[in-house]
């Protein structure tokens, strides 16, 4: 065993790499990872394991195998060299380059990781176009089985079957669009946000319009039915004094979509915030942050507009001539988690900060100055963006040096990675880095830079 100065946590013992890896890795064909989603059969080649399976990498079963075997094997290879096993003796002498050749191979087989993820992506958004239409249309058989069996004591009425023809013709236009956009979620596509996540004022939004084209074509339907005196009735239904609450809260709703869209968009593109792509749309990206921990701002404001839209929905089932009249203290209510939401999304986040620069010192090291080739350790907050915690992604973090760009090399411990961390990161000081006051920046996976730190580096 020898442990590499300056990362003692990291033990290598002089070996070489075993063969059951390589073969593991090898199994994790680049070129079926990069395929996209196909049509869900597996071709004649297509690739199968010992029970049958697929893994051909185009259909969703094998993308998602495929994907399952790559994480496999880079979990494996990690342990190993967490471990100290699978270092040439070669590399073993030099302690730099053995930590860079372990740091490259993690790196390597990160990608694949990658590669694959991203065919079980493309394969599972083609896929789940299938699944929102059976959402859609399975709320469509609900809705007349519970005419029909409302209808058993009281008959069949005009408003049952114009609230089902409105249930419907809704069906049909998600139906529209999940086939247009099948390749990007379905009927979900408009609900995902530029960074692959599930977007929780999209989805409120969405819901009210949802709900208040149900309810105008519902009365529309019933209007069309109805004779002449009767349809001076229902338009009534249709005043300004009675649906001014329920269109308030679908302005709000659809206001608070735009205007957080256009606040994370600008905060984006100024470095005030950052963002990483998310592997796949989840349904916990409505009630979580990007890292996937509860938000109390998003589980506030997805509960109080379910909450209203559901008393919506309850006064026009009781209704159906009628727009819902919502109360306006609802409406309020509305008002002020919608101003919670956007204060939240307006405060969250930050630019990464460097706030130290020091030596990294092993135990029994004297005291020196920074001189290159030795290691530095730096300290601050926000250098691992909140879901760019894959080591694919933790591999892109990047430590500039004067003029020189130094990746941050993974340093595997059992069950993860000692570096890098959100608040400190070590990398080792080319020879390349001219002697004298040099500024350290450090590059995140978001691709945001931090302001320069001074540092004096000697000969």
């Amino acid at each position: 065993m020898s442990a590499l100065p300056g990362w003692g946590t990291i033990p290598l013992r002089i070996g070489q790499v075993d063969d059951q890896w390589w073969r593991a890795v090898a199994d994790v064909s680049v070129e079926a990872a990069g395929r996209m989603a196909g049509t869900g059969e597996p071709g004649d080649g297509a690739e199968r394991a010992a029970g049958g399976e697929c893994r051909c990498g185009r259909c969703p079963h094998g993308a998602r195998a495929g994907h399952q075997q790559a994480v496999a094997a880079f979990v494996a290879l990690r342990e190993d060299f967490a471990a100290g096993r699978g270092v040439p003796a070669g590399l073993a002498r030099s302690a730099g380059a053995a930590r860079q050749w372990v740091s490259d191979e993690l790196t390597l087989s990160a990608r694949e990781v990658a590669q694959r993820r991203a065919a079980g992506k493309a394969a599972w958004l083609a896929a789940v176009r299938w699944r929102t239409l059976l959402v859609v249309w399975g709320a469509v058989v609900a809705l007349l089985l519970g005419h029909a069996l409302t209808a058993l004591g009281t008959g069949w009425t005009v408003a049952r079957t114009a609230g089902l023809l409105a249930a419907v013709v809704l069906a049909l236009g998600l139906t529209a669009a999940a086939w247009r956009h099948g390749a990007h979620g379905g009927a979900l596509a408009p609900l995902i946000g530029e960074d692959g996540r599930l977007s929780t004022s999209r989805t409120v939004a969405a819901g009210w319009a949802a709900a208040v084209l149900y309810a105008v074509l519902t009365v529309a339907v019933q209007q069309a039915a109805a004779a002449p005196g009767e349809r001076r009735r229902l338009l009534q239904g249709l005043a300004l004094e009675r649906s001014g609450a329920l269109l308030l809260a679908l302005a709000v709703g659809c206001g608070v979509a735009v205007l957080a869209h256009g606040l994370v968009a600008s905060r984006v593109r100024s470095g005030r915030l950052q963002k990483v792509p998310a592997e796949r749309p989840r349904a916990a990206d409505l009630l979580a942050d990007d890292a996937g921990r509860g938000s109390l701002l998003d589980v506030q404001y997805v509960l109080v507009h379910a909450v209203v839209l559901g008393c919506a929905l309850v006064r026009l089932a009781g209704r159906p001539e009628q727009l819902p009249e919502l109360p306006w203290g609802l409406v309020v209510l509305l008002v002020l988690s919608g101003a919670m939401y956007l204060a939240g999304k307006a405060m969250t986040g930050g630019r990464p900060v460097i706030l130290s620069v020091v030596r990294s010192r092993e135990l029994g090291d004297l005291a020196a100055p920074v001189r290159t080739g030795d290691d530095i350790e730096i300290r601050g907050a926000g250098f691992v963006p909140p879901g760019a915690g894959t080591p694919d992604r933790l591999a892109r973090t990047v430590v500039r040096i004067g003029d020189v760009h130094v990746p941050v090399p993974l340093v595997p411990v059992a069950g993860g990675f000692a570096n890098p961390t959100d608040g400190v990161l070590t990398v080792p000081v080319p020879v390349d880095v001219e002697p004298g006051r040099v500024e350290v920046r450090v590059v995140t996976a978001a691709g945001v830079e931090t302001d320069g730190y001074p540092i004096d580096v000697l000969d």
